[in-house]
């Protein structure tokens, strides 16, 4: 028997003296609230952890709560329809858990200040009945497992909680939660715990902190445009920032400021994480992360999971693909109107007879920054751009099937092109309500002879990968000149949505 504990006798239960609900109607002071009730509670846990690690005799259980927000609205008064966001459908209690206050700080404030406004009601916040899981405690980068060998006779999950799988999952950004009667209806697309699993997941797949991330993301399916991205945020910095940039960051969490021509520390990756992200920061995490999925639909989704939690205000899929029309040239770009989904990684979530519908605003944005960095305009610029159907399959090597299956299906769809990712980042931002695009660049026409080889390939990304990578830029700073209620299109939202964006 561990002579700190006996098994046999049921733990007491110790936590942080109990919140009592307090109601507000200053959006600011709310979430300064929320703050220091998780900063209370999450230090309880951490404190708690070291004291038995050090040898502390184990007397009882710990738990600590998340904090939670809530509005209750007792009016089906007509709201501004123009909003895709910021109000409820109908009266009743809503309420989210809310986890990393600090971090979401502006877009908390922006969340409650729209629902006051919409409904003219406090804001309450209070203990929630759900316990923080002692690995999310720590945050990023911790490893909890590692100093548990105090433990090594007591399971940690006597006397912690730990993250459980069964309550964190995609219901209610799904569409699929029912609130069971008498509980109150989600206010917020994901739960607290279900964002600090994919915070941690983030970290792991990027080897950058959550912090760092920026509003408009670009999606690349090829170092070669990572190389460029880092060349060009190198030179900003060396230059000043330019724009309002303050930082650019890379894997690893090194930091590069304005004025300087190197990084703060000298401590780079050996190795690159899975999926690579660099962010070129603005104040208000207005400015760019770039992250290499690499290749496959599996990537995308599993990425875009976990990047939808910061609530970006766009993504973009920049990429190559195969052209699927004899007309189209190496180098040609194709701007996604529609998407053919043979990818089957999100048919579980949403299926396939979901039709995923083009935002005028991002394509209106993309459109105008290819006339933009190539000079074409107008009709002319059909000579090196394609609209249309972009397939997505998850068969790298499609072309050694019976040419009769796929060919078929792509021509009945009309596609213009085929890649392994763009209709899998394009649902994924449907289904969590976050604007998406993409804009592709023919390299290779198997279905014309015209094979992606080793030489051709060299040449086609010396001479094509810059221009292609400006143009994505170009389109982010339109969509971010955009204001926020346009961006956040009204046809990404279901008959019964949540508050938060």
């Amino acid at each position: 028997m561990n002579k700190r504990i006996s098994l046999l006798s049921p733990l007491d239960l110790s936590s942080p003296p109990p919140f009592q609900p307090q109601s507000f109607d200053d959006p600011a002071k709310a979430v300064e609230t929320l703050t220091a009730l998780y900063e209370r509670n999450t230090a309880f846990l951490i404190q708690s952890f070291a004291e038995l690690a050090q040898g502390a005799p184990i007397s009882s259980r710990y738990r600590a709560f998340y904090p939670q927000v809530s509005i209750e609205t007792t009016s089906y008064g007509h709201v501004d329809s123009r909003l895709s966001y910021g109000h409820v459908t109908a009266p009743g209690i809503y309420t989210t858990t809310v986890t990393r206050p600090k971090l979401f700080k502006h877009y908390l404030k922006e969340q409650l200040s729209l629902l006051m406004k919409s409904h003219n009601v406090p804001i309450v916040v209070s203990e929630s009945s759900t316990p923080i899981p002692l690995h999310f405690a720590f945050g990023e980068g911790a490893h909890v497992e590692a100093s548990t060998n105090a433990f090594i006779d007591v399971p940690m999950r006597d006397i912690f909680d730990t993250p459980d799988l069964n309550t964190t999952d995609d219901e209610i950004a799904n569409g699929e939660y029912i609130p069971p009667p008498g509980e109150p209806s989600p206010l917020a697309p994901f739960t607290a715990q279900r964002i600090d699993y994919s915070l941690a997941r983030l970290s792991h797949y990027t080897a950058t902190h959550a912090e760092h991330f920026q509003n408009f993301v670009l999606f690349t399916n090829y170092q070669f445009y990572i190389d460029e991205f880092c060349g060009w945020a190198r030179k900003l910095m060396a230059e000043g920032g330019g724009d309002g940039y303050t930082a650019f960051v890379e894997p690893g969490n090194v930091v590069t400021l304005p004025g300087s021509n190197a990084p703060e520390t000298d401590a780079a990756l050996t190795r690159l994480p899975q999926m690579p992200a660099y962010h070129l920061k603005k104040k208000g995490h207005a400015g760019i992360t770039m992250i290499n999925i690499g290749v496959g639909p599996s990537n995308a989704k599993t990425i875009t999971d976990h990047v939808a939690v910061l609530r970006p205000h766009a993504w973009l899929m920049l990429g190559h693909c195969a052209g699927l029309r004899n007309s189209q040239r190496l180098g040609d770009y194709v701007l996604a109107h529609a998407y053919m989904r043979e990818d089957h990684v999100l048919d579980d979530d949403l299926p396939v007879w979901v039709p995923i519908p083009a935002l005028a605003e991002v394509q209106v944005a993309l459109e105008a920054a290819v006339a933009e960095i190539t000079g074409y305009e107008g009709f002319e610029l059909k000579r090196i751009m394609r609209t249309g159907t972009v397939g997505t399959i998850d068969n790298r090597n499609w072309e050694l099937r019976d040419q009769r299956g796929p060919v078929k299906r792509l021509s009945q769809a009309r596609a213009i092109a085929l890649d392994m990712e763009s209709a899998t980042i394009a649902a994924n931002g449907f289904r969590f309500r976050v604007p998406y695009g993409t804009l592709l660049c023919v390299s290779d026409k198997p279905l014309h002879g015209e094979l992606k080889l080793p030489g051709m390939a060299t040449a086609f990304y010396r001479t094509q990968v810059n221009q292609h990578l400006q143009i994505g830029i170009r389109a982010v700073q339109k969509l971010a000149a955009m204001p926020k209620e346009a961006l956040h299109s009204r046809k990404l939202r279901s008959f019964f949505e949540t508050a938060f964006q």
